[in-house]
């Protein structure tokens, strides 16, 4: 029989999945800091506490297995006698509660992802409302997640969002710029602005998108240096937001557009709403309007009844739009989906092979524009220090996804979180070398 731990009451926190389940945990933690519990973020086993929760992600088959097999090891510690209790949140516990609760019956509570009062409860904590937009960073101090709207009301076939994050509900401009000012005095200098579709932000509170208006409110908040835009939707993109990222240089050149296929065919059953000329003509304006810009999409391959054909289709246009960042993934098959009613008849390898083809061209493409950087001078911001380097990044490249810029420690010393003027010396295919100036 397992005998309870003799630690005293920590709450260890671990996130699985997107940024946006990185903002949610930092609310978490935020309010069990403000009802006076001790909490850490993913601590290491030796201080890791004896309450445990789990933040799991629930979008695609990789995602659900890292969850599953995350909670696992924490019920065996509960079993072990390592840790007392273990809750588990977030889209996987929104989308499975049932199965989960049957298959590992262990886990002491489960919650959904809008049941954050829930879960204080059962913590021991009160949601404070006055909170607002307080949270515990667990970024870099220099940077922060600005959650501008939850949930998504598009009807991609592939996509279980929706079902795991409900409909789209906008933040009011004032609450986000009070929670960007809060930022601003912790020391955070970038924002970046997250959404499951920017596109649509303010329709449902404004009648109108209102990104625009939302950006010009946050470039007046005083200690924000950049301001970064992540996840658009291609469809009714609101493009006023275009020239105040050419006007305002607070706001990066930047933009993350998943635009996920490009043969008209994929596109129509994946319920896009567009078609590979609208898509061709709206990069070429965002190029247009902000020469220089950085645009990163993700692709899908091996949708069901993806031909060959579809795939060469994308392939060449890859090669033609020579896109700065690009990440693909295989198509993962998603009850309750639109798409789950179709065949799953593309072969695994099929879909490893196309998306291997997919990377190799964009890396081709990468180590091309790197080279290009070579002894041009950028502003770079400072992340961290990693072995004998420091590693920043410019206006052009986010946390985690992007290039990095690696300056030589054993050489140079710059101040982590302060914005640094660098030269380029050498590039790889997605790190740039560089020296302060």
């Amino acid at each position: 029989m397992r005998t309870k731990s003799l630690k005293k009451n920590k709450i260890n926190v671990i996130t699985l999945g997107c940024s946006k389940n990185v903002y949610d945990s930092e609310v978490l933690m935020g309010q069990l800091r403000a009802s006076g519990k001790d909490v850490a973020h993913e601590a290491p086993a030796a201080e890791e506490g004896n309450i445990i929760v789990i933040n799991t992600c629930g979008f695609i088959n990789n995602a659900k297995a890292e969850s599953i097999n995350t909670i696992l090891e924490y019920v065996e510690k509960k079993e072990q006698g390592l840790v007392d209790k273990v809750f588990v949140t977030g889209c996987l516990s929104e989308r499975y509660r049932p199965d989960l609760e049957k298959e590992i019956p262990n886990v002491d509570q489960y919650f959904g992802t809008t049941e954050l009062p829930g879960l204080l409860k059962a913590l021991g904590a009160d949601y404070k409302h006055e909170l607002l937009g307080e949270r515990l960073t667990t970024t870099p101090k220099n940077y922060a997640y600005l959650k501008i709207a939850e949930g998504c009301d598009r009807p991609c076939s592939f996509c279980a969002i929706p079902i795991m994050r409900g409909k789209h509900v906008s933040q009011t401009i004032e609450k986000l710029v009070k929670e960007a000012e809060g930022l601003a005095r912790d020391g955070v200098k970038e924002l970046i602005l997250i959404a499951q579709d920017l596109t649509y932000y303010g329709l449902d509170i404004y009648k109108k998108r209102n990104l625009g208006e939302l950006l010009e409110a946050l470039v007046k908040v005083e200690g924000i240096e950049w301001i970064r835009l992540h996840y658009a939707f291609p469809t009714g993109f609101p493009m006023d937001v275009l020239e105040i990222m050419k006007r305002e240089p607070k706001i990066c050149n930047y933009i993350d557009i998943p635009l996920q296929h490009i043969s008209d065919r994929i596109l129509k059953s994946m319920r896009r709403g567009t078609t590979k000329e609208k898509t061709t003509k709206l990069i070429n304006e965002f190029r247009e309007a902000v020469p220089g810009m950085t645009i990163r999409t993700t692709l899908i391959v091996g949708y069901p009844g993806e031909t060959q054909e579809d795939f060469e289709i994308m392939r060449d246009w890859v090669q033609e739009m020579k896109f700065e960042r690009l990440g693909c993934f295989t198509y993962s098959h998603e009850e309750n989906t639109h798409a789950y009613l179709l065949e799953d008849d593309v072969p695994e390898e099929v879909k490893q092979q196309r998306a291997n083809d997919i990377m190799e061209i964009q890396s081709q493409i990468s180590w091309d524009l790197n080279q290009e950087k070579i002894g041009q001078t950028f502003r770079c911001i400072i992340d961290r220090k990693e072995g004998g380097h420091f590693v920043g990044r410019t206006e052009f490249d986010s946390p985690d996804v992007d290039n990095e810029v690696l300056i030589d420690a054993t050489k140079h010393y710059v101040k982590t979180g302060d914005f640094v003027m660098v030269k380029i010396t050498d590039a790889t295919e997605f790190d740039l070398y560089a020296e302060p100036v």
